[in-house]
């Protein structure tokens, strides 16, 4: 082992000992961000970079179950991303039904998928469903695996479904614009039953949510995170949880 590695595993540890347990956030959102620019800063490709991204998510969640996180939303996949090159966009796909089944296949986290599965290829939408399908009984962390994702497009899609649910009750536009709360939206979002995110973290330095979960994260905490997905250490982890232990939420006000 290098000294450095012994070093950060001291002090990961030292980190961990000083966690407030009853600080600990129950829901993360994680924007994998990074994976390009660590594979080309390292002088690899960018399937060494996607592929090192996909291998760090098992690691993620590991730290999460030891620190008593319950839900974890993986963003993997947005819309926009739909819209690069066919070739990357298939070796992207390839990479991400590589780690959902991984994930699944483990038997340690119930998978479930947020996002439009209709914008996804046949095969993409197959491994979602068989992974839910495979873990729906699981008892242990939810991983939200946001493929094919966008906030607008939540948005969207709730109030549609909202729409059509009232339109076959016969409901009128005029008796719905009466009851329309904030509640009646959340009831149809992709998270639908699940708590908001407590806090959203992004590595690789951008200080952006990019529409990321735009309505569960109006009272979210950020960390922004300089370091590439894909280098994204537990003291790096570690450092975020305590970070947000030390914070004060006053949930807007």
């Amino acid at each position: 082992m290098r000294l450095r590695d012994l070093v950060y595993g001291l002090y990961a540890r030292r980190v961990e000992s000083h966690l407030d347990q009853k600080q600990v956030p129950k829901h993360i959102g994680v924007i994998l961000d990074g994976n390009r620019r660590w594979a080309k800063a390292a002088g690899g490709t960018t399937e060494e970079g996607h592929r090192a991204g996909a291998d760090k998510i098992a690691e993620l969640l590991g730290w999460c179950e030891e620190t008593g996180v319950k839900v974890v939303t993986l963003w993997l996949l947005s819309t926009d991303n739909l819209n690069r090159p066919a070739e990357e966009l298939n070796l992207l796909l390839g990479i991400i039904e590589g780690a959902v089944t991984d994930l699944a296949a483990t038997g340690r986290w119930r998978v479930h998928h947020v996002g439009q599965l209709d914008l996804l290829p046949g095969r993409m939408q197959g491994v979602l469903k068989e992974a839910e399908q495979a873990t729906d009984g699981v008892d242990g962390l939810l991983v939200n695996v946001a493929v094919g994702y966008g906030g607008r497009q939540e948005i969207a899609d709730a109030v549609r479904s909202l729409l059509l649910e009232h339109a076959g009750r016969g409901t009128s536009i005029e008796d719905l614009a009466e009851i329309l709360d904030v509640e009646h939206i959340a009831e149809h979002l992709y998270t639908r039953g699940q708590p908001d995110p407590d806090l959203i973290l992004r590595t690789s330095g951008e200080q952006r949510l990019s529409g990321f979960m735009l309505w569960q994260s109006a009272h979210s905490e950020y960390y922004f995170c300089e370091v590439f997905w894909p280098a994204f250490r537990k003291v790096d982890f570690l450092r975020a949880m305590r970070d947000y232990a030390a914070r004060h939420r006053r949930y807007g006000n």
